[in-house]
């Protein structure tokens, strides 16, 4: 804890309590920690000059930088490390604090004494300050609580003309029991996805974008997109769909009245396109008179209702017990109890694909949560409110209806006779009607089996059930006119489809879509004026059965992933009920029609497939991201409890780049063969004081990281801060990787320059070499002529300021100036090209196994050659041997390298291995190592190691002379080299090993260096740790 000497204030009228900017002003003052002001007191009320920038409630009463838990900490909290407002760094608490009025500046003024909740500053959006207490913003927006935004809007999106035109049809034909069991089987699925709605929406703020919103945040921009997107297109659709049955019924009363303005098919379209501009007037005028005209339709609705229920009272007249009305009969009930299948829908899942659309419509009130006071509040209480109201209803009118009126009546006056009269059969004989003759020839036109009409012709004022389809279609209509501007703003603001991004922009102090609203206009328009909707309408239903299916996994998924994020306030839901919500929406998708099921999935996976293509920079936090890490920890942890085997060997590199964008040819080559294969670790040594190199390796990280994801390398980043090269590196050795995903193969360049550099990193150089070994790593040098390190030219054209790597082409570690380069930059650094990035066509890769280390001088080149680029590069592999015994030895290779199953046939006997230099290369040779020679003249090894002391480098003549047959050797092999491989498209070669401790570190660089000069190809020195990584065994 940071604790400050506090110097002598006036006295403290706001609580005894400090801003930070105060406590930077004490840094001068001679006070002691916590000692209290003169005058300071908590309960303290007196006005104060101090009073817009105090703390006064954000500590109680201490002296301290710390502030209490505020709501303003959390508001706008974005990624895990991200700056809070207000609320002080890690380092102002834990590190030496340094006066910063910018950083520490806290934004906090004018708290408000009822709450300590601060008004909406300049920097707080619109979405953030709304419907909160102590937030003072101008002008207010228009908010809705749960029965005007959430209630009555799904009522009457869940009511429609299905309620008064076909449930009484669908209780004829299916009996009143299985009436109830398919009303009961469609609300459960919109019960289990309204509880799946109410957990998502309480997980958190809810803003603006309704489904889309709650899905995209729950599942991910790419689920979220495609979903968004054909909803909002089928909720454009929908409004023509209501527009058009309520264009219908009009023109059906035209024509009973021979009214008609053109023809029965214009009318249709005049009269929907009127209607439809009518309601885009409404939703104009704003969220308030919408409201007023949903509260309208939703009197008008109940109004119907009432007249209903009170016509099932009233005793029937003649006319009506004509056309099958009787009122309230046990005997009807008992007959309309059980079903009578007739035609070609009469069957249960025929009549449940009928019922099933008017059950949907729950989402109305969830598409305008921006629109909300308190959607978490809103949302789950409205939305369940109304699935229990209206599934009531339809309980109610089914039982009713079917205990009213019979299945069959003629309609006829005439057909009246007295009570048991011969030759009369059905009900309506014991209520002295003889419905016979029209029931037996099927062709009564009333009765509940035939009149579409019957709700109208039991009611007690027929007229007003028309008034009521009047008001379900139009506010069905007016509501998806709202919600698809809605849900379709939020998705162009969140840019994840081209072209859109006109559509976003708000309007007024509700952030209308009038632009939204004019192209949910003409595509409502557009399809009334088709007038051709029999063909849509399933695939609009399909559309909205996804969005039940989506969310209903949203919250299954989000459960499962054990998230510590997913704490919703609404606890009434289960994710296995979530889990068989969205299975049973997908079948329900088949059984109402298969072909548009079909094509709905089709488009989702188009617009799916698009977004994961393009990768759009968000995080929103989604469960697939909880997912990603919960499979990625479990698949780590199971793979601790499995045994390794050499058939599922992989090379897993740690690769020492340095920063990754200094050796761009380094991080291309692991990059080529360990795609897709296997982990590959950046590794950056930072060398300097840890408290000088800490913040750098903090500011890089992320940046390194991009740049690889840039350069599409699947890599990890990992830096180490240490006080030299070898240090850091055996930290990076035992401490890179987890569990068994641990590096196994160590990488790096060649150290080109250990003539020049000082002795002391030579010797860390070849150091690093041996602790490889020493840790059981496989050991990979790669040499280009060129050479890797392209540090100056980024310092030319990046940045002139940075600071050369120490280093320069040993692959490992950096001195970067701190701060020179910002993760910005770095990331948006122009990429350099290397060789590995393009086609190699029809060279070779050679393959020097001159050693048995294993197989990993066999099994990287062949990795490599499985890749595009190098595809069609011949692979060639040499080999020593002896010139009598060579076609032997060829033989031997080759049955070998078969039975790897590797594919290479073309192997080389190399019988001049042994044959001595050219005098030219030996000479050369001599003069490489002249500087580093001890030349003691054969002393004995006290005196030899007597006169190397501080100087391990450096070579006796007697370790010149054991040496020499291999010193030999690498000049032999070096010509070779030249002679076979000077075309090559890479080399690849089985390097000697010095033995620690009897091998100078400058001869063992001769040696590599003599063997890997002068050769065009890039050449990678490769060392296994001499256990197999091949087998020709299956098991």
């Amino acid at each position: 804890m940071a604790e400050l000497p506090i110097p002598d204030l006036p006295p403290a009228r706001c609580s005894g309590r400090f801003t930070i900017s105060t406590f930077l002003g004490m840094e001068e003052g001679g006070r002691g920690p916590y000692t209290p002001t003169e005058g300071s007191s908590c309960d303290s009320v007196q006005p104060t000059q101090l009073s817009s920038s105090t703390l006064c409630t954000r500590t109680f009463g201490y002296n301290t930088v710390d502030v209490v838990p505020a709501y303003e900490h959390y508001a706008n909290s974005k990624g895990v490390g991200d700056p809070r407002k207000g609320r002080p760094s890690l380092a102002d608490l834990h590190s030496i604090l340094k006066p910063d009025p910018g950083r520490l500046r806290t934004p906090v003024s004018d708290l408000q004494h009822s709450n300590g909740l601060p008004e909406a500053g300049p920097e707080a959006g619109l979405e953030e300050a709304e419907g909160e207490p102590g937030r003072d913003s101008e002008p207010e927006p228009v908010r809705f609580g749960w029965v005007k935004g959430v209630m009555i809007r799904c009522m009457l999106n869940i009511w429609g003309v299905i309620l008064y035109l076909r449930l009484p049809w669908i209780t004829a034909q299916a009996g009143i029991a299985l009436t109830w069991l398919i009303i009961l089987m469609s609300v459960t699925v919109t019960t289990i996805t309204g509880l799946s709605i109410s957990a998502i929406s309480t997980n958190g703020k809810v803003k603006s974008g309704g489904t889309y919103f709650l899905i995209s945040r729950s599942l991910g921009p790419e689920l979220g997109g495609s979903i968004g997107l054909i909803f909002a297109f089928a909720n454009a659709v929908a409004v023509a769909m209501h527009t058009v049955g309520f264009a219908e019924t009009v023109r059906d009363l035209l024509q009973e009245h021979n009214s008609l303005i053109v023809d029965p098919t214009n009318d249709i379209r005049i009269i929907g396109v009127i209607t439809v501009t009518v309601l885009l007037g409404i939703s104009l005028a704003g969220m308030e008179w919408e409201a007023k005209a949903q509260i309208l339709f939703f009197l008008v609705i109940l109004v119907s209702f009432i007249n209903y229920l009170v016509g099932t009272v009233i005793p029937a007249t003649a006319e009506k017990q004509a056309k099958g009305f009787f009122s309230y009969r046990a005997d009807i009930f008992a007959q309309n109890f059980v079903p009578n299948w007739r035609g070609p829908e009469g069957s249960f899942f025929g009549l449940f694909s009928i019922f099933f659309p008017s059950a949907t419509g729950i989402l109305a009130g969830a598409n305008i949560s921006g629109d909300l006071k308190d959607p978490a509040v809103a949302i789950p209480k409205g939305t369940l409110m109304a699935i229990f109201w209206t599934t009531m209803s339809y309980l109610v009118l089914s039982a009713t209806i079917g205990a009213c009126v019979v299945r069959d009546a003629s309609g006829s006056l005439n057909d009246s006779v007295a009570v048991g009269s011969p030759g009369c059969e059905g009900l309506a004989c014991s209520f002295g009607w003889n419905f016979t003759a029209c029931a037996q020839q099927q062709s009564c036109r009333y009765g509940l089996s035939n009149y579409y009409q019957s709700m109208s012709m039991v009611s007690g004022f027929g007229p007003l059930i028309t008034a009521g389809i009047f008001g379900a279609t139009l506010s069905s209509a007016l509501a998806c006119l709202v919600s698809a501007p809605k849900v379709f703003q939020c998705l162009c603001k969140d840019q994840l489809y081209p072209l859109i991004g006109f559509f976003g922009k708000g309007y007024g102090r509700n952030s209308e879509p009038i632009r939204g609203y004019m192209l949910t206009y003409v595509i409502a328009v557009g399809f009334i004026l088709i007038a051709e909707l029999n063909a849509i309408a399933p695939i609009i239903s399909n559309f909205f059965l996804c969005s039940y299916a989506l969310i209903n996994f949203s919250c299954f998924h989000a459960s499962i992933t054990n998230s510590p994020g997913w704490r919703p306030s609404f606890r009434y839901y289960s994710k296995w009920a979530a889990l068989f919500g969205a299975a049973v929406s997908v079948v329900i998708m088949f059984l109402l029609t298969w072909w548009a099921a079909l094509i709905a999935f089709g488009i989702v996976i188009f617009l799916l497939g698009y977004v994961l293509y393009k990768k759009p920079d968000v995080n929103w936090g989604s469960s697939m991201q909880a997912s990603s890490y919960n499979m990625a920890l479990n698949y780590s942890v199971g793979l601790s409890e499995v045994d390794e085997h050499i058939k599922n060997y992989r090379p897993q590199c740690l690769v020492l780049t340095g920063p990754p964008n200094f050796r761009p040819a380094l991080v291309d080559f692991v990059g080529t063969f360990t795609k897709n294969l296997s982990l590959m670790l950046c590794g950056n040594v930072l060398i300097g004081p840890w408290k000088q190199k800490m913040p750098e390796s903090r500011l890089m990280a992320d940046g390194h990281t991009k740049w690889l994801m840039k350069r599409k390398i699947k890599a990890f980043y990992t830096d180490v801060v240490a006080e030299d090269l070898r240090s850091g590196v055996q930290m990076l050795i035992q401490a890179a990787g987890l569990g068994k995903m641990r590096p196994n193969i160590l990488v790096l360049g060649y150290k080109r320059n250990w003539r020049t550099a000082s002795p002391q990193s030579l010797e860390d150089y070849v150091g690093i070499l041996h602790d490889a070994f020493d840790f059981k790593y496989g050991v990979c040098l790669m040499r280009m002529k060129e050479g890797l390190n392209v540090s100056r030219v980024l310092q030319a054209h990046v940045n002139p300021t940075f600071e050369a790597a120490e280093h320069p082409e040993n692959g490992t570690g950096s001195r970067a100036a701190p701060g020179t380069v910002d993760p910005t930059t770095l990331a948006s650094e122009q990429q350099a090209s290397t060789i590995f990035q393009s086609k190699q066509g029809k060279k070779t890769i050679d393959i020097y196994w001159l050693f048995d280390d294993g197989g990993l001088t066999l099994l990287i080149p062949y990795l490599l050659g499985r890749k595009k680029r190098w595809g069609k590069c011949k692979i060639r592999v040499f080999v020593g041997g002896q010139i009598n015994r060579m076609d032997e030895e060829r033989k031997a290779i080759v049955s070998l390298l078969s039975k790897f199953r590797l594919g290479f046939h073309e192997v080389h006997i190399l019988p001049d291995i042994n044959q001595k230099p050219r005098p030219e290369h030996i000479k050369r040779f001599d003069e490489l190592i002249a500087p580093f020679r001890l030349n003691d003249g054969f002393k004995d090894e006290a005196t030899v190691n007597e006169m190397r002391q501080g100087c391990p480098w450096k070579i006796s003549d007697e370790e010149v002379d054991k040496n020499r047959a291999k010193s030999l050797r690498q000049v032999r092999l070096n010509e070779i080299l030249r002679d076979y491989s000077r075309d090559a498209a890479l080399i690849a070669i089985t390097p000697p090993i010095g033995r620690k401790g009897r091998c100078p570190s400058s001869l063992y660089m001769a040696w590599l260096e003599t063997l890997s000069q002068d050769l065009r190809p890039p050449i990678i020195l490769t060392r296994g740790n001499q256990e197999n990584v091949l087998t020709f065994y299956c098991q």
